[in-house]
């Protein structure tokens, strides 16, 4: 399995949210997670930060922010120049998709849980 160095944005120290769900199982099937929320923290080792830092070679983003809390995040996402973002459940933003879109980075509307549960990440 490739490694995809994947950015969660919205990332969570709380266990029953998604986005710690997701960087703990991004952790367990070994890619490695560059986390970004609200509140610094640690997750399966992942330390998250609170402010946008340089990233380089970033697969996946995977979004777990609304989509009025992802407009501070379009250029920060756009420059980071990942291969694609996935829209999880309740972040859907047709705005951000044509974003994307002619940006040349994949959109994938999709559950990151899922993709890697079922081995489609």
């Amino acid at each position: 399995m490739k490694n995809k160095k994947t950015l969660v944005l919205g990332a969570s120290t709380k266990p029953d949210r998604y986005a710690f769900k997701a960087i703990t199982m991004l952790v367990d099937k070994g890619h490695s997670v560059v986390a970004i929320g609200q509140n610094v923290g640690e997750v399966a080792g992942i330390s998250i930060k609170t402010k946008n830092i340089p990233l380089k070679n970033i697969d996946t983003v995977t979004l777990y922010l609304n989509p009025i809390r992802q407009r501070d995040y379009y250029n920060y996402i756009l420059e980071t120049k990942p291969k694609r973002v996935v829209f999880n459940p309740g972040t859907e933003n047709p705005e951000f998709y044509q974003l994307l879109e002619s940006n040349n980075i994949e959109v994938e509307v999709a559950c990151t849980l899922v993709l890697l549960a079922t081995n489609q990440y």
